[in-house]
C-alpha cells in the first residue's frame, strides 16, 4: 500500500496511508502506474521482460481470433476498469461488442468481460487472488492468471470454480470469447 516512500508526489498533494484519495478523485486524475484499492493508491510492479512477452503471446492470438470474430476489442494495461471499490489496469481485457462504451475519453465504468493478469516477481500470491475474486465480484466472468515461472494460467469462473492449466493444457474462451483456443504452451514461447 502506499508509504511515504512509495510517491513522494502523491505525498507532496496530501495523499497518504492517513489521508486517502476518493475513488472520484482518483477517476479525475491520471495516477499512471497505480491502481485504486479501497482507498488507497497501490504502486503497479515494473514489468519484467517475460511478462511482456506473456503478454503478447496472449495479445496475438486472442486479439486477432476477437477481431476476425467481431466479438469485441482487447484492451492493454493502460486502460482502467472500475471494479466496486477499485480501479485496476489488466494486463490484459476483453470487453464484448455489446457492452463497449461509447464515451472513448475516460476508463470502463463496467468490469472487463475476461481479465487477464500476469503475475510478477513481486506480486504476492494472496494479491492475485483477492484481484481475481474482485474481477468476479464486479462481473467479470472469466479471469486467466498466468504465473510465468511454474508456466501455468489459473482459470476463474467463480470463487469456488477454477482451474490450473499447465503447459499440457489447452486454453479457451468458454463462453466468453467463444471458439477461441490455445495451447498453453504457447504463451511461455
Amino acid at each position: 500500500m502506499l508509504s511515504s516512500q512509495t510517491n513522494p508526489e502523491s505525498i507532496q498533494d496530501g495523499i497518504t496511508h492517513e489521508n486517502p484519495i476518493t475513488l472520484e478523485e482518483f477517476l479525475e486524475n491520471d495516477f499512471e502506474g497505480y491502481e485504486y484499492v479501497k482507498g488507497e493508491l497501490v504502486p503497479m510492479a515494473a514489468a519484467a521482460i517475460v511478462h511482456g512477452e506473456i503478454g503478447v503471446n496472449v495479445i496475438i492470438p486472442l486479439g486477432s481470433y476477437v477481431r476476425e470474430n467481431k466479438l469485441g476489442r482487447l484492451y492493454t494495461i493502460e486502460t482502467t476498469f472500475q471494479l466496486n471499490d477499485r480501479v485496476v489496469k489488466p494486463d490484459i481485457a476483453f470487453v464484448s461488442t455489446e457492452r463497449l462504451s461509447d464515451d472513448k475519453l475516460k476508463g470502463f465504468s463496467v468490469a472487463p468481460d475476461l481479465a487477464v493478469e500476469i503475475v510478477s516477481p513481486t506480486d504476492m500470491h494472496y494479491d492475485v487472488t483477492e484481484k481475481a475474486f474482485a474481477y468476479l465480484k464486479a462481473g467479470t466472468q472469466l479471469v486467466w492468471v498466468i504465473e510465468p515461472v511454474a508456466k501455468t494460467v489459473m482459470v476463474y469462473r467463480s470463487e469456488t470454480d477454477f482451474t490450473l492449466l499447465t503447459s499440457e493444457d489447452t486454453l479457451t474462451g468458454e463462453d466468453v470469447v467463444k471458439g477461441f483456443t490455445c495451447s498453453v504452451a504457447q504463451l511461455f514461447e
